[in-house]
């Protein structure tokens, strides 16, 4: 039976990544489908909180009233053992996991078995995990001994787009990567690769939020002038809906070499507007990029990713099969109905 329950997120709900976005749209299907879910703010700093930040985030949990169920963003959920643990007696605790915090590039051997361990001690308290995709499970399964049982998968949802005419030009090959700057994201990796490509037509648009790691986007931003690129690309930072539409219908080629993807909206996204992706071939990414939409490298391979680029931006009729094959592939992408109709059947399971 559908009723209240507690949903809560680590910070701002309107933050412009792709975890924030699958739960705000995630918090508006579920109320379509008769759920009433109360939105909680843990506070800023995760998955690192302060002291502060943490006992306010457990003092907010502990006054959810007694067998409410408490869905909690795997963000926070992942460093708070000890609230679940509290919590595990009085309340169906779902953790809600992108893709586990000791998979986040940057972090030191002793930083990622630290969070490793407290991720793995908080899932053993829930009745219930949803992960985002079937790679995401089987690192649960494999690294964190969460039961295959207990877990659904719920994968972000795609709004169908018609099908659209695109605005670029014969002669110039306009390129777009989205998501945050953020090491994960590969963007190092992306600027050296088309340092190599000077010789060829292109453009790059890099849709992403400049604000989460400011000390890495400036070092991308001193790639991109050591490579004498400054010409070609244009960080655009956080975009709205509209603007990355138009970026979309603008753009001939998506490129995104991630070191690591739960899921990957973002590529999802460019299937779902007729593109051919560029990817890599770690996390989750093989799953949402078929062969016939695209072409993954193998993460931080910069040799590899600028031959992919070559390749494309030298063959139009190669993109334009790949376009093809993302139109098609954009049909099989869940919507976001059927999305939350899966994890509506993760709470009921677990009250």
């Amino acid at each position: 039976m559908k009723g209240d329950f507690v949903f809560a997120i680590p910070g701002d709900l309107d933050t412009p990544t792709g975890g924030y976005a699958y739960d705000r749209r995630m918090i508006a299907e579920l109320r379509a489908l008769g759920w009433r879910p109360q939105v909680v703010n843990l506070g800023d700093g995760f998955p690192h909180p302060s002291a502060l930040t943490r006992a306010t985030a457990k003092v907010q949990l502990a006054d959810v009233p007694k067998g409410r169920p408490i869905v909690i963003d795997g963000l926070a959920f992942g460093v708070l053992p000890d609230a679940a643990s509290e919590l595990q007696t009085a309340h169906p605790l779902i953790a809600l996991v992108h893709h586990p915090l000791a998979l986040e590039t940057g972090l030191s051997a002793d930083q990622a078995a630290a969070l490793r361990e407290s991720e793995r001690a908080a899932l053993a308290c829930t009745r219930g995990v949803v992960a985002n995709s079937t790679a995401t499970a089987r690192a649960l399964v494999a690294d964190y001994g969460v039961p295959p049982e207990r877990i659904t998968i719920a994968p972000p949802g795609t709004d169908r787009v018609p099908p659209m005419r695109r605005k670029g030009t014969s002669t110039l090959v306009a390129l777009l990567a989205v998501g945050a700057v953020v090491p994960r994201k590969g963007y190092d990796v992306l600027v050296a690769a088309l340092g190599q490509l000077l010789d060829l037509p292109w453009r790059l648009a890099i849709a992403g939020d400049c604000s989460r790691d400011p000390a890495h986007a400036e070092q991308v931003r001193a790639d991109i002038v050591r490579h004498r690129l400054e010409p070609r690309v244009t960080l655009e930072g956080a975009v709205g809906a509209e603007q990355l539409a138009d970026l979309y219908a603008a753009s001939d080629l998506f490129v995104l070499p991630s070191r690591y993807e739960g899921f990957g909206m973002a590529y999802a996204e460019a299937i779902a507007h007729g593109l051919p992706v560029i990817g890599t071939t770690a996390g989750a990414i093989p799953d949402t990029v078929p062969a016939s939409a695209g072409v993954l490298i193998p993460p931080d391979d910069v040799s590899a990713l600028a031959a992919a680029l070559r390749r494309l931006i030298e063959d139009a009729a190669e993109r334009a099969r790949l376009a093809a094959g993302a139109r098609a592939a954009a049909a099989e992408l869940p919507t976001w109905r059927a999305s939350a109709e899966l994890f509506s059947q993760a709470i009921e399971r677990v009250i």
